[in-house]
């Protein structure tokens, strides 16, 4: 099952009644919407299984300490956002699979070939997938180009081939905004870039965690200060579905300098979005979950290759 994403931009109290969650408006944060769906105390309730992701975006936004322990027993992933609108904080649950130390174990103790050659297979087809959106957008380019830096990708990425790819994408993606340079304090399309990024590192996390992985320890990703480097490695797929994501949007909506209630609600439907293996198509909440434990079976030796979305034409 899907889980559904909460988004509160309004200020709401989350409490746990009954066992559900449940969301009390101020009479100044109900919308025509909402008016029509909660009851006559200004209350509506959802079923924590049902839910996936919970984003908060709003400072007087208050919540009971019974409802972070329910979402971590249902791993429900709670987002917190800064002054700026831009997720920030990520609360996950320490643990969320009865193999856990087991897997804690293989995961600690994998090669470093093995990590290389994992990361090599993520890297080739993020080029691939990288190809497809730009191709996509301007046929004018040659997907071939990305074919073949994709076929140049040696175990552990030696001779930066995710950078060469980058660079040439990245200079053609938004051919709108002058002198587009991808990066977080960059200008806009950057923001929904960002944003995007945010949410599917959450996705990516909470999947590794129910996995019964440590988000901690990566392939590739090492800073000692980061407690997510395996989600930024496992993402790194992913990343063009977002990258496709944000065209989409700017082509409906424009370049907008900031992030309003549409763009958000476009951005966080990167959990919905269809996208494709080999035999299958899933929505990316559930693709994310497919490839992580392809990634424990890779620890095992059960199998040699990850399972990764590939962006069709």
């Amino acid at each position: 099952m899907i889980g559904k994403t909460l988004y509160f931009s309004q200020p709401v109290h989350l409490s746990i009644r009954n066992g559900l969650l449940t969301i009390k408006f101020s009479e100044q944060s109900l919308t025509p919407e909402i008016k029509e769906r909660v009851n006559l105390k200004n209350e509506i309730s959802f079923a924590l299984s049902q839910v996936a992701y919970i984003v908060l975006d709003n400072p007087q936004i208050t919540l009971t300490q019974k409802v972070f322990e329910c979402c971590m027993q249902e791993n429900v992933a709670i987002i917190t956002c800064d002054a700026s609108h831009m997720p920030t904080g990520l609360c996950l649950a320490l643990y969320s699979n009865v193999l856990q130390s087991e897997r804690y174990k293989e995961q600690i103790e994998l090669s470093e070939p093995l990590k290389k050659q994992l990361w090599a297979q993520i890297i080739r087809q993020k080029i691939l997938n990288q190809g497809k959106v730009l191709c996509a957008w301007y046929p004018i380019f040659d997907f071939t180009y990305f074919e073949n830096i994709a076929k140049d990708v040696k175990s552990g990425d030696t001779t930066n081939c995710e950078g060469k790819a980058a660079a040439f994408y990245w200079a053609r993606l938004f051919p709108d905004v002058r002198g587009f340079v991808r990066g977080r304090e960059g200008v806009p399309p950057n923001n929904m870039l960002n944003y995007g990024y945010a949410i599917l590192r959450a996705i990516t996390a909470r999947a590794i965690v129910a996995t019964g992985l440590l988000p901690t320890l990566g392939l590739h990703h090492t800073n000692r200060y980061n407690p997510y480097c395996l989600a930024d490695d496992l993402m790194e797929a992913y990343r063009p579905y977002v990258d496709n994501l944000v065209c989409e949007i700017t082509h409906k909506y424009g370049i907008p300098d900031t992030l309003d209630k549409n763009i958000k609600a476009e951005l966080l439907k990167i959990s919905f979005i269809d996208v494709h293996f080999d035999e299958e198509t899933s929505p990316l909440m559930n693709g994310v979950q497919k490839t992580v434990h392809s990634l424990y079976k890779c620890f095992t030796g059960e199998a040699k290759k990850l399972y990764l979305p590939q962006i069709q034409p």
